[in-house]
């Protein structure tokens, strides 16, 4: 990067974290309650599924750091969905772009298959403890109907961004031919990882069918579904096959269910198609006014809310899994802060603040659609070989882990039952639909989760505003404990001192290329830090009462365990 870059990118970053580090003195008392007695049924584990566009970089040096931290949140299972994995080209990795080289044919036309790349990937993934959410896509360039507007070999670098609507986003020519190479593809995984292995994976079928991601007719992607489904199926009649993945087109969403309830079957001629998850996107919208960022919580929400809606409309599909296969504050990963200073939350703990506020609201919208809400994947990973919090949408910045990654450190400690929570300070869900969170005060709510010796409480003070505002003086009341005597209590936090490197490095004088001794602390301070030393509480007739104060844009996650 150009020096007079760097010094924009460091001065707007450290600017943009002057309304969160100043706090101001006076605290607004609030109470939250917790009856362990008022289940709500399993906590859905929503948070554990990851995404990125750039394949390659699976198996490169951070990513496979990242990805051996992904695999270590918790008990629960992560998966990882990227894209390209069909797509053609040496494996070169570009800005969103990726290739595995998986498809080509001979002179006669005959298809010739190459697992190499997507082995790696695969197995990079299921070492590192996670299991793939495979994209069956994109189109490979000899199966392209416009193979002409690949992309050159030389446009592709980690400089430039690639074109999402170049000759991978086209129909096949055969779309036989395009069954026969799905069908291979999960045989050969079959055979690799074994049929109990792959029976647990999901494969989904394309990126975004609504937008510039298919540059054919919603027919043609129905078309191009049912020849995956059926050579997924073949290979293994217990896999997952699901869809749309679309961009949060409702209209498009319900035709794709339509048709997989009622249409034609291209493949065999019946009606149907099999549909075993469904899949759609859902991105926020921040944005830069008077001088500081302002997010769009309500956007998110919103395309939540109206896509559970249509699903919930098909009766025969309310007991299918839905996971909302990109879930974000907003659209482009790969944009940095110098393009849009809007993206300027991406370093500070306003984003898992975001996060946290988004997670509690996604499981109430599901209940109130009756819906089977099983995943919200953050399309969040790292890119290989760019500065220190350049300002992508990133878990990591050069092997260094941000704020972000530690609410899901958190989350990977929650378990068991979800538990009702009340606030004086929950906003609620038609506020935050309405308007968001910026009407005067910050919300302070959360997520509760019970089992057998063990409480865990995640609060959030979120406000879409990234301004000064007074800390919440937290009185949370907890009630029918299932325990009696003493307790062990536990605090995580993420606010601008916990669990923050960005802070540390803005603290440094934000190094270009920090030194051993920075480069440590830094990697430190990146991890999921305790507010103190474990501490002793008493449970008393199954009461006990908590006190913690909790800045704004913050996030505690309070655990108590008993024998």
């Amino acid at each position: 990067m150009k020096p007079i870059i760097r010094s924009f990118v460091v001065g707007f970053i450290a600017c943009a974290s002057l309304a969160t580090l100043a706090r101001a003195q006076d605290q607004v008392p609030v109470t939250i309650t917790i009856d362990a007695s008022k289940s709500l049924g399993p906590l859905t584990p929503a948070w554990r599924f990851f995404g990125y566009d750039e394949c390659n970089f699976t198996y490169m040096k951070d990513g496979k750091q990242l990805l051996s931290e992904l695999g270590q949140l918790g008990p629960q299972q992560v998966f990882i969905r990227c894209h390209h994995l069909l797509t053609s080209g040496d494996g070169t990795p570009g800005m969103k772009w990726g290739s595995t080289g998986i498809y080509s044919e001979d002179a006669n036309g005959n298809p010739v298959y190459n697992f190499t790349i997507v082995d790696k990937i695969f197995d990079t993934y299921i070492a590192s403890g996670e299991k793939p959410y495979a994209q069956i896509g994109f189109m490979p360039k000899d199966l392209s109907t416009h193979p002409e507007l690949y992309p050159k070999p030389e446009d592709i670098s980690l400089d430039k961004r690639a074109d999402a609507a170049a000759g991978q986003a086209y129909p096949p020519k055969d779309y036989g031919k395009w069954g026969e190479l799905v069908y291979q593809w999960v045989h050969h995984c079959v055979e690799r990882y074994g049929a109990d292995e792959v029976a647990k994976w999901y494969w989904e079928v394309w990126n975004e069918p609504d937008i510039s991601y298919w540059k054919g007719t919603p027919q043609k992607y129905w078309k191009l579904y049912d020849y995956a489904a059926d050579g997924v199926r073949r290979a293994l009649p217990t896999a997952r096959i699901g869809g749309n993945e679309g961009a949060s087109s409702v209209p498009a969403l319900k035709a794709f269910l339509g048709h997989c309830l009622t249409g034609t079957n291209a493949v065999t001629g019946k009606t149907g198609t099999p549909v075993d998850f469904i899949s759609f996107h859902a991105k926020g919208s921040p944005r830069f006014v008077d001088g500081h960022v302002q997010m769009g919580i309500s956007n998110q929400l919103n395309r939540i809310d109206k896509n559970f809606a249509a699903i919930a409309s098909f009766p025969e599909l309310k007991e299918k899994p839905i996971v909302i296969g990109e879930s974000d504050p907003d659209g482009m990963a790969a944009r940095p802060v110098t393009e849009q200073p809007g993206l300027g939350y991406r370093n500070t703990s306003q984003f898992p603040s975001y996060t946290a506020a988004c997670v509690a609201r996604e499981h109430e919208l599901a209940a109130k659609y009756g819906v089977n809400f099983e995943g919200a994947l953050t399309w969040s990973f790292e890119f290989e070989n760019k500065p220190y919090f350049a300002g992508y949408r990133v878990l990591a910045s050069n092997g260094i882990d941000m704020p972000i990654l530690n609410v899901f450190r958190m989350f990977g400690k929650m378990g068991g039952n979800r538990l009702a929570v009340t606030s004086s300070a929950d906003l609620g869900i038609d506020t935050a639909l309405a308007k968001g969170i910026r009407s005067g005060s910050s919300e302070v709510y959360g997520i509760a989760s019970l089992e057998p010796r063990k409480l865990a409480v995640m609060i959030y003070n979120y406000y879409d505003d990234d301004i000064p505002g007074p800390a919440a003086a937290v009185d949370l009341n907890l009630a029918n404990l299932p325990a009696s005597g003493d307790a062990t209590l536990t605090e995580y936090r993420i606010d601008e001192d916990h669990s923050n490197a960005h802070t540390v490095w803005v603290k440094m004088g934000s190094p270009a290329q920090p030194n051993p001794d920075q480069y440590a602390q830094m990697k430190q301070a990146g991890q999921l830090s305790r507010m103190s030393d474990s501490q002793t509480v008493h449970i008393d007739g199954g009461k006990a009462d908590l006190k913690i104060t909790l800045p704004r844009e913050a996030v505690s996650l309070l655990v108590l365990e008993w024998k």
